[in-house]
């Protein structure tokens, strides 16, 4: 049998193969290590390696501790379970109701089509916007989402302004082109076409394209030099959103999984810590993701040919033309969606009270309304169910006195803002599973001592100035996360970061929080994140292109987080003092001497 062959069918088999063989090849790890912590690193190898390859679904790997913990002796079943259904889970799951509410009644559309109408229509300005959009709406909903719903309107204006995708690829056929059977030819990856807009298409097909095919005296160099810019600018917009997506996650505590992985695991490790909420969170991190976003933005523009000298000086050629049609367009599609109603006002509020309530708890810097109530008592999650329960019986219709004493007043079914159906169908519980997986294996590592024993063993690695190894971490975790999922990412190495900080006598949060950001900036491949894929999935991108683009995209998150960790970061949590929160932790770890046989897992 040929070689290729044999190969083909081990592939097929491939996840069978890792889940039979990874067990006994870890097998080593439970007779050369102390016995609790050796089942316990069995076990966490054994879920990483599962993680990464994903010979099982994530959700399912999540599962494991249920069952190997307390068969193992690691923890009782009585003390892994409850790390399923933990606070933090609560406020990630009403940030996902509340999103689904905001999907339901289209108020993610509305603002998306006002923000395109102020940003101008210009390609860097309409990259701007779409970034802004984008990133804003990704910090209440899931990125997976905002890219879903933010590409079709990006391919519609992009119609208007270029015309049809495969024409413009046609006339960047060139012989002096030895790259455009790439382009244009079969190594075009098309996986399946993206969801789209009926509406902005009809538009476009009978509005756009009258202009295009008029009289065209131009040279065909110069048609073949205009649709290779067109096509880089469709290119960049279709980039930019995925991208901006992922960088606006990291600006709310509920944007993203592995920020609530680090609340849950400062409660575990640290259960004195009480200084990052949604607030300070907040505080924190949106000027920091408007920073990436803007360098993200110049980076974007200019390779992909929006920065030029028509930002500043009009013309009246044919891309004024093109400009003038694309700003129609989006005018005509947000003037159809007429007044807001009441329930996008009534979901407005809500969403807005659901924030400032989130950002007023505990503000820190001042009292916050959580003074009222006794002390500890009041969470981020208990605001967060307070509010996302009104919406399950607030009328999603204006209520009307004169109905009750009206017969002719047609009985309608009462409809609230959100049905339990449409909550139920929006929740994600393989993230919720995931979450809890994560935090199982948090306490797991604490109680078995696994965590103190991997910290002990990385002193060597206090010789690194604390700067460089904030900007050594987040490469390596955005690198890292570029193959593996961010929040198994996250849950893999937050609990070994923790124990580095603690034995290098570091604050904690020095090292935790630019992991826990890192693990979103994950840029360069389609398969990185469910937004990139959604992206290339439309055929229109090819990998180099993610790639290029994406490299920088790291390197310029790097050093903004390095930035922000070092200047506002510092001010705000006090990071150049070691804080008493993590003490007990340093005094239980600082009797043991250092080995350097795990270096290599950071």
């Amino acid at each position: 049998m040929k070689i290729s062959v044999v190969s083909n069918k081990l592939w097929c088999v491939h996840k069978q193969l890792l889940l039979l063989l990874v067990p006994l090849l870890l097998l080593p790890l439970l007779f050369t290590l102390p016995e609790k912590e050796g089942k316990c690193l069995y076990v966490v190898a054994l879920m990483a390696m599962f993680w990464c390859t994903e010979a099982l679904p994530l959700a399912v790997t999540a599962m494991l501790p249920v069952c190997l913990f307390p068969t193992l002796g690691i923890l009782p079943s009585k003390r892994v379970c409850p790390q399923y259904f933990l606070e933090t889970n609560f406020l990630f799951l009403s940030g996902l109701v509340m999103a689904s509410s905001i999907e339901e009644w289209g108020l993610h559309r509305r603002i998306a089509l006002k923000v395109l109408t102020i940003v101008g229509v210009k390609p860097a300005w309409l990259i701007m916007g779409m970034m802004l959009t984008s990133s804003f709406l990704s910090m209440w909903l899931s990125n997976t989402a905002t890219t879903a719903m933010m590409l079709p309107i990006a391919n519609a204006i992009l119609e208007s302004l270029f015309g049809d995708l495969e024409t413009l690829k046609e006339k960047c056929k060139s012989t002096e082109d030895p790259d455009s059977d790439i382009i244009n030819g079969q190594r075009t990856v098309r996986l399946h076409s993206l969801p789209s807009v009926p509406s902005e298409k009809q538009i476009l097909s009978m509005d756009g394209m009258d202009g295009t095919e008029q009289s065209d005296t131009r040279t065909a160099e110069e048609i073949r030099s205009e649709a290779e810019y067109q096509l880089k600018v469709w290119k960049g917009f279709l980039i930019c959103i995925p991208y901006a997506a992922s960088i606006g996650g990291t600006a709310t505590l509920t944007g993203t999984a592995p920020n609530l992985i680090l609340i849950g695991q400062l409660k575990s490790y640290f259960p004195d810590c009480d200084v990052i909420n949604f607030g300070s969170w907040f505080a924190f991190a949106f000027p920091l993701m408007l920073l990436f976003l803007f360098l993200g933005w110049i980076w974007i523009a200019f390779l992909h040919g929006g920065l030029n000298s028509r930002l500043c000086f009009t013309r009246h050629d044919r891309r004024a033309q093109a400009e003038n049609r694309a700003q129609a367009l989006i005018r005509e599609d947000y003037r159809k969606l007429g007044p807001i109603n009441f329930a996008e006002g009534s979901i407005a509020f809500f969403f807005v009270l659901f924030a400032v309530l989130l950002f007023t708890r505990d503000p820190k810097f001042i009292p916050g309304w959580s003074v009222f109530f006794k002390k500890g008592y009041v969470s981020d999650a208990v605001t967060g169910v307070i509010i996302v329960s009104m919406l399950f019986f607030f009328p999603s219709q204006k209520p009307s006195l004169s109905w009750w004493f009206d017969p002719q007043a047609s009985n309608t079914p009462y409809v609230p803002l959100l049905s339990w159906k449409k909550a139920q169908d929006s929740v994600p519980w393989n993230i919720i599973l995931l979450l809890g997986g994560g935090f199982a294996m948090a306490k797991a590592c604490e109680e078995s001592g696994l965590a103190t024993w991997i910290g002990g063993h990385l002193q060597p690695l206090a010789e690194v100035p604390p700067a460089a190894a904030v900007m050594l971490i987040t490469a390596f975790l955005a690198c890292f996360t570029e193959f593996a999922s961010n929040t198994a990412t996250i849950i893999i190495f937050l609990p070994v970061i923790a124990e580095l900080a603690i034995h290098v006598s570091v604050n904690p949060l020095y090292f935790m929080i630019p992991a826990t950001i890192g693990c979103s900036y994950a840029f360069m491949l389609p398969v990185s994140t469910p937004p990139n894929s959604i992206a290339f999935a439309s055929g229109h991108l090819m990998v180099k292109d993610m790639v290029r683009t994406g490299v920088v995209m790291n390197i310029l998150g790097i050093l903004s987080v390095s930035l922000a960790m070092n200047t506002w970061g510092v001010a705000m949590f006090d990071l150049n003092a070691y804080p008493e929160w993590a003490h007990h932790m340093n005094r239980s770890t600082a009797h043991l001497s250092p080995i350097q046989s795990l270096n290599a897992t950071l």
